[in-house]
């Protein structure tokens, strides 16, 4: 197909493994990779930490299972695409404060996972292969000398060194990974521009919607926990990280408008469970749900929202949420960032609480099937085969130019 990467061998690494319970980026990149090129996605290998934390979880059984050599770690997910579990452990050192001593032991990790990789590439007789690392700073930095990549790709969707856990290290070694790839892609303009900073030839490619997903009718149905709910419906679906909702904003919302339920749709992390929130008659905490639920609770709600806190964690992160409630027609408020001005045009952008109630209001007086249909239009745009096919046009330059 023209202007698509095809007939490769491609390498995923990440920190999301392929039995992840929420919407994955890299997990969708690997499927619409797959209709054209063979693809090995890796899961990120089993930590000591992570073993001695959740022994008895299931996911984390089926990694020492593989480990000790009682399970097979490569499983076909479909034609032209693997998950691969690795056969090795690591071991857990973000506690160690020196980076240069992290760095050194880090490495031996590297090589650890290189070398399970490596079983995987000969099991599959991949050659000559294209590396894409999802934002793996520590246990895929030195992956490119280890494998040797035809071409090697550094992918941000978000700003992970924001985060106190990669902040401590990933400060110092993002930027030399980001430098040390051929190309770097990014979901958002913010990202995008970060990493040029490090490596010039980085790239906007947008992001993807599971558009399918929430527009399939067998998806739509009102969920049995909503039946109940007569009346209008403010709501949020995705995790409720303190990190990165705002709280405030929330309350401020249920008590501006009583009349509504205010339905929040995700884990909650400690902050959220200890909120106010939960003191308020008309907010509803529903908790986690697969998948292919919730687009029957974006379709129950009336307004959605987005009310992230901005700091460096989330001023440039693409809401992959935002394309979902757009699919489905939905006026939708959310805050202010430089990524939400793809979206001006048709989400309603606030700046603080009082404009997310001016606002809140405003959509649902202004909504109507023109509105809703200018919406859907929009998004269907957004589609991982185009997000994919922006990707693949840097790669093939690439690959040309150094022919």
């Amino acid at each position: 197909m023209s202007g698509i990467i095809e007939g490769r061998d491609i390498i995923i690494v990440g920190q999301q493994p392929w039995d992840t319970e929420i919407g994955s980026n890299c997990k969708n990149i690997a499927l619409e990779l797959s209709k054209y090129n063979r693809v090995l996605y890796i899961n990120s290998p089993l930590d000591r930490i992570t073993l001695f934390r959740n022994k008895k979880d299931l996911k984390i059984q089926k990694r020492l299972d593989v480990i000790k050599g009682r399970s097979n770690g490569l499983v076909k997910v479909k034609d032209q695409l693997w998950n691969y579990y690795p056969d090795c452990m690591v071991e857990s050192i973000n506690w160690i404060n020196s980076t240069f001593i992290f760095s050194y032991l880090n490495k031996f990790n590297n090589k650890k996972l290189a070398r399970s990789i490596g079983k995987a590439i000969a099991s599959l007789n991949f050659n000559d292969i294209i590396l894409f690392n999802d934002n793996e700073i520590f246990k895929g930095f030195y992956l490119n000398d280890l494998l040797k990549p035809a071409i090697s790709i550094y992918y941000s969707r978000d700003y992970m060194v924001a985060v106190d856990y990669w902040k401590k290290h990933g400060e110092k070694l993002e930027p030399q990974l980001i430098a040390n790839n051929d190309l770097c892609f990014a979901n958002s303009t913010y990202l995008a521009d970060y990493c040029k900073k490090y490596n010039p030839k980085s790239y906007y490619v947008g992001q993807g919607c599971d558009i399918d997903d929430f527009q399939n009718p067998d998806n739509l149905k009102r969920p049995d926990d909503l039946v109940e709910i007569k009346d209008k419906i403010i709501g949020y679906v995705g995790s409720l990280n303190s990190l990165r909702l705002d709280i405030e904003v929330i309350e401020h919302i249920a008590i501006k408008f009583p009349d509504y339920h205010v339905v929040l749709v995700g884990p909650e992390d400690d902050t959220f469970k200890a909120s106010n929130l939960h003191n308020l008659g008309n907010v509803y905490f529903f908790g986690q749900k697969g998948v292919n639920e919730l687009p029957g609770y974006v379709n129950a709600f009336d307004v959605c929202i987005n009310p992230q806190v901005i700091n460096e964690v989330t001023i440039g992160n693409y809401p992959r949420k935002i394309d979902e409630y757009l699919s489905l027609g939905k006026p939708t408020v959310a805050t202010q960032t430089k990524t939400m001005e793809v979206f001006k045009e048709h989400v309603y952008l606030a700046n603080n609480k009082t404009d997310y109630i001016d606002l809140i209001k405003m959509a649902i007086k202004e909504n109507n099937e023109s509105l809703a249909k200018a919406r859907i239009d929009f998004v269907s745009g957004h589609t991982w085969g185009n997000s994919v096919k922006l990707m693949s046009e840097q790669i093939l330059i690439f690959l040309n130019s150094n022919k």
